[in-house]
């Protein structure tokens, strides 16, 4: 009984992997470009005649930017809360507000009292889009050095030399978007006034 339901997962991965490529307007030669999997072993994982691995889907659904269980078919969980596990780097605490590999990714960030003591930008990959929930947060970005407060929002491209951090004696709380390179935010506000 297992192997006939292992079966029935496997035999409908590649039809989920044909249409959300599909869906997304996605050649095969730009999904192997995109996944280092080659063309001829994505088309036959679409048509059923290749047999899924691990190894296959985890760049897939990373390039689909949709959960593992999304390809395999998993039944989905009762609850959509999301129970994030502190991560702790250089003495600033982050909580991931998102479940889904790749694409825009969520973050609470808490920055503890004068920390860093001495920020030293960096650069990577990517865009980022940060709000201060509460406290100050100092903002070294390029040749500004801005002091953020509780309601205030900044954007940038992340190949800027940046560096964040609490010049307070008080914590300060940040919820950060984090995209790849080349996926921006797109905020949207409704006009003060009505149009005539």
């Amino acid at each position: 009984m297992a192997n006939d339901d292992e079966a029935a997962v496997l035999a409908g991965v590649g039809a989920r992997l044909r249409a959300l490529r599909t869906r997304r307007g996605t050649t095969l030669t730009q999904l192997a470009q995109t996944t280092g999997i080659s063309v001829s072993t994505l088309s036959r994982l679409e048509s059923g005649q290749r047999r899924p691995t691990l190894e296959l889907l985890l760049p897939l659904a990373r390039a689909h930017q949709v959960p593992l269980d999304d390809l395999v078919g998993a039944a989905p969980t009762a609850d959509p809360r999301v129970h994030p596990r502190p991560i702790v780097r250089h003495g600033m605490t982050f909580l991931p507000l998102t479940r889904r590999p790749g694409g825009l990714q969520a973050f609470k960030q808490i920055i503890p009292p004068h920390t860093p003591t001495d920020p030293q930008p960096n650069t990577h990959e990517g865009y980022e889009w940060l709000y201060v929930l509460s406290g100050r947060v100092r903002l070294i970005l390029g040749d500004h050095d801005l002091i953020l407060t509780a309601g205030e929002v900044a954007e940038f491209d992340t190949r800027l030399p940046h560096a964040v951090a609490n010049p307070d004696p008080r914590p300060a709380e940040l919820l950060n978007l984090f995209g790849p390179q080349g996926e921006r935010l797109h905020v949207r506000a409704r006009p003060t006034t009505a149009p005539h």
